[in-house]
């Protein structure tokens, strides 16, 4: 007969098994801007996360150090800071978010598009998802990105189809678990939703979150994604305490 301390060891062994077998997973694509830090939020209640941000030539390096930051605060599992930096080379001149030739624009303009890149995050992110048996993809998408076609859910619904179907074999063999790839888009979240999600949960923290694309160390205040913070303070009726600048550095 077991005695009572080995036995309740096996007890609680027994309780983590079953715990963990059904421990849902996610891999997010995490910027350590409003929208990604909001939609974890959002997620960390029903799922365990997975960071993966990315270094890609970006003029706002300020994202990779506010990305780990607020990894460590939502208590993520794993964050993983990719470096993929010699996309600014093959990019060129097709955006100013990586060329220094280009300047940032104060509103929507397609020079703000980095040619699919959030296909390029997405893929890598799902082959990280495939490997940790994850079932979801998450990034930050909402309403207001329609512009960016890989925003778009009719973009996100074609790339999970294509990348669980270059893994079918092994899901059929039980070996890896179906992916979804999700955005706050997909179930008509606004810019502001998130915003008072994420304010909800992390108060004042909310206004460390980085959205300027330029590589000022405090939020420039003039370029088209700080634009888009303050509107989302005003019409969540949220005051932002967000430090911005007065000069736009591009």
């Amino acid at each position: 007969m077991w005695g009572s301390a080995p036995y309740g060891s096996i007890v609680k062994h027994f309780i983590w098994l079953i715990t963990t077998a059904f421990e849902l997973k996610a891999v997010i694509v995490f910027s350590g801007g409003m929208d990604s830090v909001c939609t974890a939020v959002y997620l960390r209640k029903q799922y365990d996360l997975y960071g993966i941000t990315f270094s890609y030539g970006q003029k706002a390096d300020q994202e990779v150090l506010i990305a780990k930051r607020f990894s460590k605060l939502l208590k993520f599992t794993d964050h993983k800071v990719l470096d993929i930096r010699f996309m600014k080379e093959l990019y060129e001149k097709t955006n100013a978010l990586t060329s220094p030739k280009m300047k940032i624009p104060s509103e929507f303009d397609y020079s703000i598009v980095a040619p699919i890149r959030n296909a390029i995050f997405l893929c890598i992110g799902s082959a990280w998802a495939f490997s940790k048996n994850a079932v979801l993809v998450a990034y930050g998408a909402h309403k207001g990105d329609e512009r960016y076609p890989d925003c778009r859910p009719p973009f996100t619904k074609l790339l999970t189809r294509a990348l669980n179907e270059g893994e079918i074999d092994g899901i059929k063999l039980g070996i890896r678990k179906r992916i979804k790839i999700w955005s706050p888009f997909m179930d008509s979240f606004s810019k502001v939703d998130l915003l008072k999600i994420g304010y909800k949960r992390l108060g004042s923290d909310i206004f460390r979150t980085w959205s300027c694309y330029s590589p000022a160390r405090i939020h420039c205040g003039k370029c088209e994604s700080c634009n888009n913070r303050k509107m989302a303070f005003r019409l969540a009726d949220i005051v932002d305490r967000t430090r911005y600048g007065s000069i736009l550095d591009s």
